[in-house]
């Protein structure tokens, strides 16, 4: 009988999903703790809540809401719907109705966490990516939403960016709310639809965006987005009002008085800011970058924003009558710290191990006892997991950027002297046990 072939699995990753090294993730941990030393100093709280709400919890809020895994990934267990989460916010919101009577308010959060995003994948934008959030729960004051823009700036600037290299872009969603009423607009899928097209602007510029406000756009691969079905009269008039350069709602004028306040400059009005989701109702805001960004092949690429948030007083109420107005902002970590790798070197400190290379299994007793030597003075050390050739045991030393390897065979443990190898110079010493631990602190 002949043999069925069996076939190996892809070694290739879903589209929107990467492995992430070492030097990327310490770029992130460095970021995580200027944020926590931030939300520590402004007296927020932190908060974790899970990665899986149910459906009906987190679904209405989606990009797209056919059926529901639309824009999320879910799966059914027994009668109900469960999904990844999308965003941090309507996991906030379930958790504040909740957990209403307990919380003070304002109820002042913050979380990082994963979310995931069942849709099309682009440079720098992930189908899975951790995000960080911050949120006031229980406020109309706009000094909140104020706050929000100057605590986020002061993260971006302590993570090594300088002022003329970002810039919060603000609106409000009242100014659209004005624009639905002065094109006679009330269908809200309509208005949706709008507010979905009209957040790509940074992406696909106005050629693009009207495409989607029209009859639809179909993108490079061929895939067809429906449109909004406005007629070219309305769209003009969109693109119109949403070019204008001055704020004339109530709201934006007090926030850039509290802006004045602070201090605080790094801002521009852009009406043209919107954010996709269907929950905001006020204060809109956009953190963008003003740097170029390249793809791996070195390509500058349309980036898009890194972040953003803002008001959304409504939210909470789905799930009950809880007077809960709210203020929020977030950003996308790993699309930061890919922006930020190309705009600066990073020196972090992540000390690489000293290997202790290992002649003979019979001696391990003696490579464990300078192992523990090193290990008790802070020195990152290890031994050499197996028996194996010397070059086998340096070409490892030499991979994982090892400063130095010790040494010990027959002969040095005879002596009482192991010899020390600087994997930097090349210089080899023979030293006194004792004398390690100083040698080796002079190499890293």
């Amino acid at each position: 009988m002949k043999k069925e072939k069996m076939s190996k699995p892809s070694k290739d990753l879903p589209l929107g999903f990467v492995d992430r090294q070492e030097k990327e993730l310490l770029v992130r941990d460095f970021i995580i703790s200027n944020i926590k030393e931030v939300m520590i100093r402004y007296g927020f709280q932190y908060l974790e809540t899970p990665s899986f709400e149910y459906s009906d919890s987190i679904g209405k809020y989606l990009p797209d809401k056919e059926r529901p895994d639309e824009g999320v990934f879910s799966f059914k267990d027994e009668k109900k719907w469960l999904s990844l989460r999308y965003d941090l916010t309507a996991p906030l919101a379930r958790y504040v109705a909740k957990n209403f009577l307990e919380i003070p308010k304002p109820f002042k959060r913050y979380q990082l966490g994963t979310v995931w995003r069942n849709e099309k994948p682009g440079p720098g934008r992930f189908r899975e990516f951790l995000q960080f959030d911050a949120d006031y729960v229980g406020t109309k004051s706009l000094q909140a939403d104020a706050e929000l823009c100057v605590m986020i700036s002061e993260i971006l600037e302590k993570s090594g960016l300088s002022k003329s290299e970002y810039v919060v872009k603000i609106s409000s969603r009242k100014i659209t709310e004005e624009l639905f009423k002065k094109i006679n607009l009330n269908n809200n899928q309509q208005k949706l639809t709008i507010l979905r097209a009209l957040d790509k602007i940074d992406r696909l510029g106005w050629s693009g965006v009207k495409e989607l406000l029209g009859e639809g756009r179909k993108d490079k691969s061929g895939d067809f987005t429906k449109g909004a079905n406005l007629s070219t009269k309305n769209i003009e008039i969109i693109e119109n009002e949403l070019k204008k350069k001055s704020p004339e709602t109530d709201d934006l004028k007090d926030i850039f008085k509290l802006f004045k306040d602070y201090d605080f400059n790094n801002f521009e009005f852009d009406p043209s800011v919107i954010r996709g989701l269907e929950y905001y109702t006020g204060a809109i805001f956009e953190v963008n970058l003003k740097f170029d960004i390249k793809n791996s092949k070195g390509q500058i690429i349309q980036f898009g924003s890194i972040g953003g948030g803002g008001r959304y007083d409504n939210l909470v109420n789905n799930f009950g009558n809880y007077n809960a107005p709210a203020t929020g902002i977030s950003i996308g970590l790993d699309r930061l710290v890919y922006a930020l790798m190309q705009k600066k070197e990073f020196n972090l400190n992540q000390s690489k191990p000293v290997v202790i290379c290992v002649f003979d299994k019979n001696l391990m007793r003696e490579y464990i006892k300078i192992l523990s030597l090193l290990r008790k003075s802070a020195i990152n050390a290890e031994i050499y997991p197996e028996e194996n050739k010397l070059k086998k045991q340096m070409e490892y030393a030499d991979k994982i950027k090892s400063p130095a390897v010790i040494l010990y065979g027959e002969n040095e443990i005879k002596s009482g002297k192991p010899t020390l190898k600087n994997l930097n110079t090349g210089e080899e010493k023979s030293i006194e046990i004792e004398e390690l631990v100083n040698e080796i602190k002079k190499i890293i």
